[in-house]
């Protein structure tokens, strides 16, 4: 048997392994999305989520300093521009949850919000 035969039945041996032991969400991969906040808005501001379905939220800005605020689900982070950063959210919970820019962010600051509509 050539080494490159026992390698590939070594890592299928593994996969099936790791499959077995944490069932078939061990290869799932979470949902990623891309969230864009440029004054004085979310793009998107409206987001649908399965209660339960891990999912990475993506943000970027495009122009100053922004901020993330979901208190319903305790999370929040800051939004420099041109560095993108990542918050994960499994949710708990189903119903729709208000999200807003918690950075002061110019005249406008107050309307930047959004909603993340959890579904059972």
């Amino acid at each position: 048997m050539s080494l490159a035969t026992r390698r590939r039945l070594l890592a299928a041996g593994l996969a099936f392994s790791v499959g077995a032991v944490f069932g078939p969400r061990a290869f799932a991969q979470e949902r990623v999305i891309r969230v864009s906040a440029r004054k004085f808005e979310f793009v998107p501001n409206d987001i649908e989520l399965k209660k339960g379905e891990p999912v990475v939220l993506e943000f970027t800005s495009t122009d100053v300093l922004m901020g993330f605020s979901l208190p319903d689900f305790k999370l929040r982070t800051d939004i420099p521009p041109g560095v993108v950063t990542r918050l994960r959210l499994a949710p708990d919970q189903v119903g729709t949850f208000e999200f807003v820019c918690d950075n002061f962010c110019g005249e406008f600051h107050e309307d930047m919000s959004g909603k993340i509509r959890v579904t059972a």
